[in-house]
């Protein structure tokens, strides 16, 4: 099958550049059409050499009870009550042969009232904003957002990783409120998602509520994922990204890795181009609480060079608020590295973690533990594309900035040993060109150089050999949502 595309306008101006950089360029050959399709075959991440493949068909399976890599947390954190709460996920997936990435990102927003609160329920529980919001980073930086006030017809599974919202549905049929087979999804929903952690899929139209940046008008896609990693060792019991604190609603907003690795299968329907793609690198992670941090930053890459095997790397920190009356704000940062089936876990409670991060364009993270030390640095020229988060002070607003374009170089040494350098000895030395990278909220007058502090009372809380998940998994009336 051969290579096949339309010619493209020139990018719009995003909020906060004027411009992006040119395509950059490859051997992938080029016929126009009305329709392309872009079929991707493994080769290396720097060298781009398409080959001819039949059509991708993914295969749908069922989500299986108690299945293997789950973390804590994978479920639907919802818990019935009217406090202020959103919860967001998020899924990317790489096609290192187009050096391209697609990020999708839902949210729900004070699912407690099904639409925009009437006078009497503002009265009673302050301003809240409400609904449903789906948006894509696709191929080029371009974007897609569909939201809707309303809530009716989101739905998630309790305990995990499965959700779905339909913004419209066909006459005479019934929204899904739970996993149903692709067929059945295609037959009811015009326009929605649905995602489990072996599938995805789903249709959305933008609302034309973007001014800032290039946009498609649609987006389709189908393809199933196939879990390499959680978050932990492969084989072990998984981990919760926060400790087992995160069971409790405290030191919010909580964070989640849900699969810090993945190989995902089928295609992408990007405006008029069709991206179709095999064995692609993927990842999910997932937000909830009360409101985000006051600002934040963000790595995250799984397309290496110099690599043998899958490497997944999440790195990421905030200036998130404490527990109290005052508004004390701490700063909480880790990186987790998985590779060769090992994972290298970098937090407050087991060490140190420090950055520095400027306003946009530039990340460097160092952490180290008893065993291991490692680093990363990040760059990009691309001015980013700012995306939309549900803030407690807008609703869905733009608040972030992020591009899939930028150049990464990590570093991780095991420690101790006698025959190594002053660093210990290095076990993974990898450079990429499409690391996921973001700043958000603020304000950001100037580069932020932070370095994480825990308490030694919640160091030593966290230390506790706690199962929280284990515990209550035997009293299931008792197991809080999403865990």
């Amino acid at each position: 099958m051969e290579l096949q595309t339309t010619t493209t306008s020139p990018l719009f101006s995003s909020l906060l550049a004027s411009s992006k950089p040119n395509n950059v360029k490859s051997s992938v050959r080029l016929k126009l059409e009305r329709n392309r399709r872009l079929s991707a075959a493994k080769t290396d991440v720097y060298g781009v050499e398409l080959q001819s493949q039949e059509i991708v068909n993914p295969v749908y399976v069922p989500t299986p009870t108690n299945r293997p890599l789950r973390p804590p947390h994978s479920g639907y954190h919802f818990d019935g009550t009217t406090r202020k709460f959103f919860e967001g996920w998020y899924f990317k997936v790489s096609i290192p042969e187009q050096r391209q990435s697609f990020c999708f990102m839902y949210s729900v927003e004070n699912p407690a009232f099904k639409k925009d609160l009437n006078i009497l329920e503002q009265l009673q529980h302050g301003p809240r904003f409400t609904g449903v919001g789906a948006q894509i980073l696709g191929a080029h930086d371009k974007y897609i957002c569909q939201y809707s006030k309303e809530s009716h017809n989101f739905w998630g599974s309790r305990h995990e990783l499965m959700l779905g919202n339909s913004f419209s549905v066909q006459t005479g049929k019934q929204p899904p409120n739970s996993e149903v087979p692709p067929q059945v999804f295609n037959q009811r929903v015009i326009e929605g998602f649905q995602v489990t952690p072996l599938w995805h899929q789903g249709f959305i139209r933008d609302d034309g509520r973007t001014s800032y940046a290039e946009t498609v008008k649609t987006a389709r896609w189908e393809y199933s994922t196939r879990p390499v990693y959680g978050w932990g060792d492969v084989g072990s019991k998984q981990k919760s990204t926060a400790g087992w604190l995160a069971a409790f609603p405290v030191f919010e907003p909580h964070w989640q890795i849900c699969m810090a690795g993945g190989l995902s299968t089928g295609w992408i329907e990007w405006g008029d181009e069709r991206y179709e793609f095999e064995n692609a690198p993927s990842y999910c992670e997932k937000n909830w609480g009360g409101g985000f941090p006051r600002k934040w930053f963000w790595v995250q890459c799984n397309v290496f060079k110099g690599a043998s095997g899958e490497v997944g790397l999440t790195c990421g920190g905030g200036l998130r608020q404490l527990p109290g009356l005052n508004e004390t704000f701490e700063n909480a940062a880790l990186i987790g590295v998985h590779h060769g089936g090992i994972f290298y876990e970098f937090v407050p409670w087991n060490g140190v973690v420090e950055w520095e991060v400027a306003e946009w364009g530039y990340w460097h993270v160092t952490a180290q533990n008893e065993t291991h030390k490692v680093e990363l640095e990040a760059s990009t020229k691309d001015p980013g594309t700012t995306l939309r988060a549900p803030t407690t002070e807008a609703g869905l607003a733009p608040a972030c900035k992020d591009t899939c374009f930028a150049h990464l170089t990590l570093k991780l040494w095991e420690k101790g040993s006698a025959a190594a350098a002053a660093d210990g000895k290095l076990i993974l030395d990898v450079t990429s060109n499409m690391a996921a990278v973001e700043v958000g909220g603020g304000p950001w007058f100037n580069t932020w150089k932070g370095k994480t502090y825990t308490p030694e009372v919640i160091n030593r809380a966290l230390n506790l050999p706690v199962d929280v998940d284990g515990i209550l998994g035997s009293f299931p009336l008792l197991k809080p949502p999403g865990l």
